[in-house]
């Protein structure tokens, strides 16, 4: 009697096992599937590429904007203001105060250009205003100070229409992008010199169709000597 109550009685255990699990299994499979979401690592920006949008809210603007046949820049003005290819530009104009600082002077015009009655022309969009030592940089043009003038042959700056990987295709990037990743800065706009403005400011993703190239004349030496510089 006693073997025979021990045998249903593992049985009923048994039993209810089965149903608690299988319970268990059936309201598991009512549940909606979905993904189970990871802690995702942030990934910081790349300069070279997230500087390009960095003046993308203008696009539109400067895609309607008139030309201004009159105060229009040109490759030829644009490199006589560097020392040479590559170069920051110096600053053409007089400097109030030498020791001030881009936030309240440089910036004020640079920032996002426009007409300055002043001086009769554009003024060039920086394309790194968050860089507010300027004078760190950029020297006045004309200066009284230590500099030796040297007889050095510039290294000439690349050409317009020439740069292109094949016939008919974008031409490529013939500088560097470091602190030059804001294509629109120098490439759109009434400032831009007009032999390099593009004509679709709009398609605000420039590094999608140019791509940097590497025959560019090396910025690291930008003078070839003639001759030897005298300091005695």
């Amino acid at each position: 009697m006693k073997k025979r109550l021990g045998i249903i009685s593992i049985f009923i255990i048994l039993f209810i096992t089965f149903i608690v699990i299988w319970s268990f299994s059936y309201q598991t499979g009512l549940e909606e599937g979905y993904v189970p979401i990871e802690n995702t690592v942030i990934h910081t920006n790349i300069p070279s590429e997230s500087g390009v949008f960095k003046r993308s809210e203008f696009a539109l603007e400067y895609a309607n904007m008139p030309v201004d046949a009159n105060h229009q820049r040109t490759l030829d003005t644009y490199y006589d203001n560097r020392a040479y290819h590559g170069a920051p530009p110096s600053i053409p104009h007089p400097v109030k105060n030498e020791r001030s600082l881009g936030g309240n002077t440089c910036l004020q015009c640079h920032q996002n250009g426009g007409f300055v009655k002043r001086f009769d022309a554009y003024a060039p969009v920086t394309p790194h205003p968050e860089m507010v030592n300027c004078r760190q940089c950029h020297v006045a043009q004309n200066s009284s100070s230590l500099f030796k003038s040297a007889n050095l042959t510039k290294v000439q700056a690349p050409k317009v229409g020439v740069n292109n990987a094949l016939l008919g295709t974008p031409p490529m990037i013939p500088h560097q992008i470091q602190m030059r990743e804001n294509c629109l800065s120098c490439h759109a706009g009434p400032a831009a010199p007009k032999e390099i403005r593009v004509t679709h400011p709009e398609r605000i993703n420039c590094r999608q169709c140019h791509v940097p190239t590497d025959r560019v004349v090396s910025e690291i030496t930008p003078f070839s000597r003639t001759n030897s510089i005298d300091n005695e």
